[in-house]
């Protein structure tokens, strides 16, 4: 409890920081705070809490390097170099590509309760600070690209769901990143179904111990109503009608058409349609295939709480639609 308290603590010190080192100091602390929660029985999580370290520690002396910069700079020529340097920092420690080469690997040696803590809570930080800070829009246009394109392309040959939920998470990215453009309420309310879904599809994998793609076959082989329902908590994420996951992604594009950023949305959807593939893996063999009901019974007993979640959240898009025309 020390530690999770000293997470939220350290992440609320950064965001709130009012001076450059105060927030690298919650950087830090955030950093140090995640270390001993990440382990746990599995074997591969030293191996991946010593990379996880090694990138944070590369991003953090980059960030202070930057920040010595902005003390030195003089002219404003310089100030706008040591903002590309201060954001390629940040972008780094968050997993945007093209600095993600670390995000995939790391999460793959993680249990799925640290999965969720990576891939929802260590990003507000990174992403809640650059949007405090003066950015080119080209530039976090380059990351925005980027990230829905390796995001998708990556997690095509994937069968370890840690690692497809990783590659998820960097085209997710991608689509907060273009949100900062739009405005900073679109942002939150992305970052919220975001989590919401992720923690739907972690809950269950987490409960049944499941962690590659031959596994997910079997789940709740017992009910297939159940696992139909569950099953399309994964095209959710993916942003498709009328899934809750298409909301957002329906604002950010609505919001940068409205900007005239026109040619960015458009690779936005391209890139996204190439995701939807890699969710399409994962759920074909419910959607195409009959399983037998008793190929194997689960002691575990899934709780209906969990199951009102995910259904709240999979027709939330139907009756967000059906309040709006209410109102």
């Amino acid at each position: 409890m020390m530690f999770y308290s000293t997470l939220i603590m350290s992440s609320i010190m950064a965001i709130s920081g009012t001076s450059w080192l105060t927030i690298w100091i919650g950087l830090e602390m955030n950093l140090l705070s995640i270390m001993p929660i990440m382990k746990d029985k599995l074997k591969s999580t030293s191996e991946a809490m010593i990379k996880y370290f090694m990138v944070q520690a590369m991003a953090s002396t980059i960030l202070l390097f930057s920040i010595l910069m902005f003390q030195l700079a003089s002219t404003k020529m310089m100030s706008a170099s040591t903002y590309f340097i201060l954001n390629s920092a940040l972008f780094m420690k968050m997993g945007a590509a093209p600095l993600h080469f670390w995000y995939p690997e790391v999460l793959s040696g993680l249990s799925w309760k640290n999965n969720f803590i990576m891939l929802t809570w260590q990003k507000i930080a990174p992403m809640l600070i650059i949007i405090n800070t003066s950015f080119s829009i080209l530039f976090i246009s380059l990351f925005i690209v980027f990230s829905a394109l390796l995001g998708s392309l990556q997690g095509f040959n994937q069968i370890c769901l840690r690692k497809i939920l990783a590659y998820s998470s960097i085209n997710h990215i991608g689509w907060m990143l273009a949100s900062f453009l739009c405005t900073h309420t679109i942002w939150l309310f992305y970052y919220l179904i975001y989590t919401l879904i992720n923690m739907n599809i972690i809950i269950i994998l987490q409960k049944m111990n499941i962690f590659y793609m031959n596994q997910i076959n079997k789940l709740f082989s017992f009910n297939l109503k159940m696992k139909m329902m569950y099953m399309l908590n994964f095209l959710s994420l993916s942003g498709l009608p009328p899934f809750l996951g298409f909301i957002p992604k329906w604002l950010v594009v609505n919001f940068l058409i409205m900007n005239n950023f026109l040619s960015l949305s458009l690779i936005l959807i391209i890139f996204t349609l190439l995701a939807l593939f890699m969710y399409f893996r994962i759920t074909f063999s419910t959607f195409s295939f009959f399983y037998s009901k008793n190929i194997l019974n689960y002691k575990n007993k899934i709780s209906y709480t969990i199951f009102f979640i995910n259904f709240l959240a999979l027709s939330g898009s139907f009756i967000q639609i059906l309040s709006i025309n209410m109102i």
